[in-house]
């Protein structure tokens, strides 16, 4: 019984990191691998498991959570009313015992519905203070988000101040998207220019939307739908939903017309159902309705659940199919080295988009469904993003088809083995895992991501260092890996394009100052594959220089205590590989700093063992310098109050853990009564 509940905890654990990867991809990064259907799957199944086992549910579960981390470089908004998510349905079956539901909960009390879109765009925060947009950011995590303001005020239909009187402070929600035409237009721009395509108008609103440069979201048609309020101070609202969006278009913002008011749960399919059938007539795209109790007081009465509302519902549209003839499959790498089959499919039009290839996520999955080259392939659109092939059509087979081997297609023959189609470094294939991966962190299919990963706050903080200037460098042939970083010079990053010597001497300084980081950032920007923030603390404190992590064997490796097989052999594998250790050894040369010269303890100094959660903006320390003397000092740095939190450090405009610290009666501090504890003139 021990060992089968252990079976299930890893099974949950694993199911988890997978959502969470494709979370990062989807929300952090706008590249998602998988369709919104397989990632709604995901998320049912894991919350199915959470409520049979109960006792393996955590706080920090992409169940309990919405989207992920936002990143820094716009800065973070701490939102006052967290940004929630929404539970969905796919049929009429699950949307009537989801409404059952509801109904019991009101104990019959009879309420009206307001359907609306969901838009496949990037839900946004827009915060007025006397009629003035303040501040706009994304959803971010839910409880903090980007702040986009100086990209959302080049929206045209963003109301930048208030056509009527208004409450002195309040906020308003909606769904910044690109419409189809203007999708059309900005790929057409874009493959003129030689850069590639958006996969979707999401991706394409959301990468807009998140330029450090508002230039460039200046340039996209964006446009914006109001759809609800996140509060409102000195002045009362509406008490039902559907006033308050008359009131929103009273005030200028633009409300869906579509949007309708219906009496019954019955009306709210016959809502869905003309827009199945309609979806193309849209001029956005959409992947489904929304449907909303419209008395604010029911509202309240039912409240939420975890980060869903319990009186709201996404009702998800089928997926679009069609089918093609599938020539060959491919092997592309994915940003993180995975070796991801990809199906060549005879150019076919599903639903009004032209498809010419489609995921086929992994050998296994292609062997469960049968799927060979030649066949005749049912394709679908699932959640209206990422093509997918479903199955083949038997019917159609003829004997000419052939069974796909990946390692037979990754053979190389002069190496005598599978080797990585775009390096040849040698393929990894940890036990037990379903995918395989090239383990050549100099991999030129990766090396984008590396350099953007690589130069994160969380690992060398070059600051200065994203996706745009990432992309420069590598176009311009002066970044080959991780370690031509150091052997910038500032005159040839000046005479790049957008960059001038001021930004280039900042650049080449932060590049600098990333020498020192800490043994533990270092290991984690490396990308040695399951190797996270935490793992790499972890690591730091069994070994004290990466020349003792690389030498380590894995029955070492996994000796240690919080290291098991699968990360083990990861750790090995990296550090087998000559590419890996050549890249370190320039890194050396180069004056990164890889060793620790006093094994870490937090025993005996100020703050060991104790958990610090910062809100609010500092005076004396960035927050990511104030976290990094906290951990010096032996205590530990979260982002979220719960039970544990020993102290919240509060700064000027703090957010929302306020409150939730009250209510656990965690005690508070300002900046100055940390920095005492921590005895300030120690460390200067």
């Amino acid at each position: 019984m021990q060992n089968s509940l252990e079976n299930i905890k890893t099974s949950i654990e694993n199911l988890k990191a997978e959502i969470n990867r494709h979370n990062a991809l989807y929300y952090g990064k706008d590249a998602p691998e998988i369709s919104d259907a397989q990632y709604d799957k995901l998320v049912r199944t894991l919350r199915e498991m959470e409520e049979q086992y109960p006792q393996f549910l955590t706080s920090d579960s992409p169940t309990q959570r919405v989207g992920t981390s936002p990143a820094t470089a716009l800065g973070i908004v701490d939102h006052p009313v967290p940004m929630l998510s929404l539970a969905d349905v796919g049929n009429n079956e699950e949307l009537q015992t989801w409404f059952n539901r509801v109904d019991k909960l009101l104990n019959g009390q009879k309420c009206q519905w307001v359907c609306e879109h969901k838009i496949d765009g990037l839900a946004v925060a827009l915060t007025y203070i006397d009629g003035k947009l303040a501040i706009a950011a994304t959803r971010g995590d839910g409880e903090r988000g980007e702040n986009i303001t100086q990209n959302v005020r080049t929206i045209r239909s963003i109301p930048l101040t208030l056509n009527i009187k208004s409450p002195s402070r309040f906020e308003v929600r909606g769904e910044i998207y690109l419409p189809k035409s203007g999708f059309e237009k900005v790929n057409e721009e874009r493959a003129a220019e030689g850069l590639p395509l958006f996969a979707n108008p999401r991706n394409a609103a959301a990468g807009s939307v998140r330029q450090l440069d508002s230039r460039i979201t200046a340039k996209r048609p964006l446009d914006m739908y109001a759809y609800t309020l996140g509060y409102a101070e000195g002045i009362a609202f509406p008490e039902n939903h559907w006033e308050i969006l008359d009131l929103f278009q009273s005030l200028g913002f633009r409300v869906n017309p579509n949007n309708r008011l219906v009496e019954n749960i019955d009306e709210v399919e016959a809502f869905y159902r003309h827009w199945v059938e309609h979806r193309e007539s849209l001029p956005f795209e959409a992947d489904g309705i929304v449907a909303k109790i419209n008395s604010l007081y029911l509202q309240t009465q039912l409240g939420s659940i975890g980060r869903e509302p319990r009186w709201a519902i996404a009702y998800k549209f089928p997926p679009i199919e069609g089918t093609t003839l599938l020539t060959e499959i491919k092997i592309s790498v994915g940003r993180t080295g995975t070796l991801n089959p990809v199906a060549v499919l005879i150019p076919v039009s599903i639903g009004g988009v032209t498809i010419s290839s489609a995921a086929m996520h992994n050998q296994d999955d292609i062997r469960r469904k049968d799927i060979r080259e030649g066949d005749t392939v049912v394709i679908r659109r699932a959640g209206d993003v990422i093509p997918e092939v479903v199955s083949p059509v038997l019917s159609k087979r003829t004997e000419s088809e052939k069974e796909f081997s990946l390692l037979e297609k990754l053979f190389d023959k002069e190496k005598g083995r599978p080797a990585c189609p775009s390096c040849g470094s040698e393929v990894f294939h940890g036990e037990g895992e379903v995918m395989y991966y090239c383990t050549n962190a100099a991999c030129p299919a990766q090396l984008q991501e590396h350099l953007q990963h690589f130069a994160s706050r969380a690992a060398m903080d070059i600051r200065g260092l994203g996706e745009s200037l990432a992309a420069a460098l590598l176009k311009a042939g002066l970044v080959k890996d991780v370690a031509d970083l150091y052997a910038l010079k500032t005159e040839e990053v000046a005479n790049m394009e957008r960059m001038g010597e001021k930004s280039a001497a900042k650049l080449i300084d932060q590049i600098e100052k990333s020498k020192s980081r800490p043994l533990a950032r270092i290991i984690f920007a490396i990308g040695i594959r399951h190797i996270g923030e935490e793992m790499a603390e972890r690591l730091v404190k069994r070994f004290n220089s990466i020349d003792e992590l690389s030498e380590a064997s894995y029955d070492t490796l996994t000796g240690v205590s919080t290291i098991g097989p699968k990360i083990a052999e990861s750790i090995v594998a990296f550090f087998k590989l000559e590419q890996n250790r050549q890249l370190i050894g320039r890194l050396k040369i180069a004056g990164v700093q890889f060793t620790q010269a006093v094994p870490f303890k937090s025993e005996g100094l100020p703050l060991g063992g104790m958990e610090f959660v910062i809100t609010g903006k500092l005076q004396f320390f960035s927050r990511e310098e104030t976290e990094e003397k906290i951990k010096a000092l032996g205590g530990s740095a979260k982002s979220d109050v719960t039970k544990k939190t020993n102290y919240l450090v509060v700064g000027e405009d703090p957010g929302s853990k306020v409150a939730r610290a009250q209510a656990l009666g965690i005690k508070q501090l300002n900046e100055g009564e940390l920095l005492k504890m921590m005895g300030l003139n120690k460390l200067q």
